[in-house]
C-alpha cells in the first residue's frame, strides 16, 4: 500500500493497511495509525502522532514547524486523533515550546486551505471551511462549524456548537451554542437548527435562548446578566457550559449587533 515514488523515513512508524500514494513525504518521528491514507504530494512532518482512519489529501502538510518567533527548535507534537479529513493544502503547525502540543480531536472535517497554528486544540465533530486561518494558541469546542475564510485571532475560543458564518473576524471569544455573523462580528441567536437536527430538545434550545436574551438583549452588564441566568433560570447542562465558558474568558464574549 506505499508507493515506490513517496519517501517513507524507516524512522517512521505506520500502522496496518496504510495507504501511501506517490510523491507523498513521511518525516522520522511519525506514527501514523491503521488504515490512514495519505494522497500524493502530502507532507507529515516530524512530531506528528496520527491515529486511524485519517485521510490527508494532496498537498497538506501535518506538523509544519511552529510559525511563531519563540519557537527555538524543541522538539514539540502535533496531535491527531481518529476519523479526520485533512482537505488540499490544509497546514497545521505543531507546538512551539518542548512538552506542549498542537491538538486536533476525532472526526473533523477540515477544508481546503486551512491553516491551524501552532498550540490550538480543536475538539470533535468540527468543520473548518475553505481558507479559514485559525491563529496560535485557539481553541474549538466540539461540533463547531467554521464558515469559508474565517480568521480567528490568537488566543481566542469558540465554543462547543458555535456557527461562525463566512469571512468573520474575531478577536473575543465565542460562547457555546452561538451563531456569529457579520464584521465586526456579533451575535447573532442560537445555533438552532443544526443543534435540533443533532437531537436537542425544544426546551433545551428555548432554555439556551433565554439565556442569552438575558446577555445579550436586556441592556444589563455581561455580570449582571449571568447572576440573573444564576438566579433565575433551571441550570441544566447547556446553561452551566454557557456560564462556565463565559467565566473562563480572558479576551471577554462577542457583543450584540446594534
Amino acid at each position: 500500500m506505499i508507493s515506490p515514488l513517496a519517501f517513507v523515513s524507516p524512522e517512521a512508524k505506520l500502522g496496518r493497511n496504510v495507504t501511501v500514494q506517490p510523491f507523498a513525504y513521511i518525516d522520522a518521528d511519525v506514527e501514523i495509525g491503521d488504515n490512514c491514507t495519505i494522497m500524493s504530494y502530502a507532507s507529515i512532518l516530524a512530531g506528528t502522532r496520527m491515529g486511524a482512519n485519517n485521510r490527508v489529501f494532496q498537498g497538506a502538510v501535518l506538523g509544519a514547524v511552529p510559525q511563531d518567533f519563540y519557537y527555538t527548535g524543541d522538539a514539540t507534537t502535533l496531535l491527531i486523533g481518529e476519523g479526520n479529513v485533512f482537505r488540499e493544502h490544509v497546514v497545521i503547525n505543531r507546538a512551539t515550546k518542548a512538552g506542549c502540543s498542537t491538538m486536533i480531536g476525532n472526526h473533523n472535517f477540515i477544508l481546503e486551505g486551512v491553516h491551524i497554528s501552532h498550540d490550538t486544540y480543536v475538539a470533535d465533530h468540527c468543520v473548518v471551511g475553505n481558507g479559514t486561518k485559525i491563529a496560535g494558541n485557539c481553541s474549538i469546542g466540539s461540533h463547531a462549524i467554521f464558515s469559508t475564510m474565517v480568521i480567528m485571532d490568537q488566543g481566542t475560543r469558540a465554543g462547543e456548537w458555535t456557527m461562525i458564518q463566512g469571512g468573520c473576524h474575531f478577536n473575543k471569544d465565542i460562547p457555546p451554542y452561538v451563531v456569529a455573523a457579520h464584521n465586526p462580528v456579533a451575535y447573532y441567536g442560537i445555533n438552532a437548527r443544526v443543534m435540533k437536527h443533532q437531537g436537542f430538545s425544544e426546551e433545551a434550545l428555548s432554555q439556551v435562548a433565554q439565556a442569552y436574551g438575558l446577555i445579550y438583549q436586556c441592556n444589563v452588564s455581561v455580570t449582571d446578566a449571568m447572576l440573573q441566568i444564576e438566579e433565575q433560570m433551571e441550570l441544566t447542562p447547556e446553561i452551566q457550559a454557557m456560564l462556565q465558558f463565559i467565566k473562563d474568558s480572558q479576551r471577554g464574549i462577542i457583543t450584540s449587533r446594534p
